[in-house]
């Protein structure tokens, strides 16, 4: 019984935990097509107009609200469905089953943002420094 209260006590950190690395993950896609860190080669001449580079906006602004806890809720919202989409668009026409398409990570993402859009941010986050200010 102690040790499932203590777990239960660490819960909201943890989910904090969660959300800054799922965000500094999903940051470094934004990174590396809009500011070329760490350079990639597919993303060398990318258009901030196309479609990739329009995902490359939304992954490195998401990522950062994400991972300092603004807005958290809208921001999850939106980066759940905008992983869903990815899924979809690169993936989901190769193969039923995502093992083969390649699009786990993609699901996982969309999974863990839809899971803080009605969890919240943790208490570690600006969100939670707002509410108590």
């Amino acid at each position: 019984m102690a040790i499932e209260s203590t777990l239960n006590e660490w819960e909201p950190r943890i989910r904090s935990v969660l959300r800054i690395a799922a965000g500094l993950l999903l940051l470094q896609h934004g990174t590396a097509k809009i500011l070329g860190i760490p350079p990639m080669e597919n993303f060398a001449n990318l258009q901030i107009a196309s479609l990739i580079g329009v995902a490359g906006l939304i992954e490195l602004i998401g990522g950062i609200l994400f991972i300092i806890g603004l807005c958290t809720r809208p921001t999850a919202f939106i980066l759940s469905g905008f992983t869903a989409v990815a899924y979809f668009m690169a993936h989901a026409s190769k193969s039923f089953y995502p093992i083969l398409n390649g699009g786990e990570l993609a699901a996982l993402y969309s999974f863990v943002f839809l899971y803080f859009v009605f969890a919240g941010p943790g208490p570690w986050s600006v969100d939670a420094a707002r509410r108590s200010a």
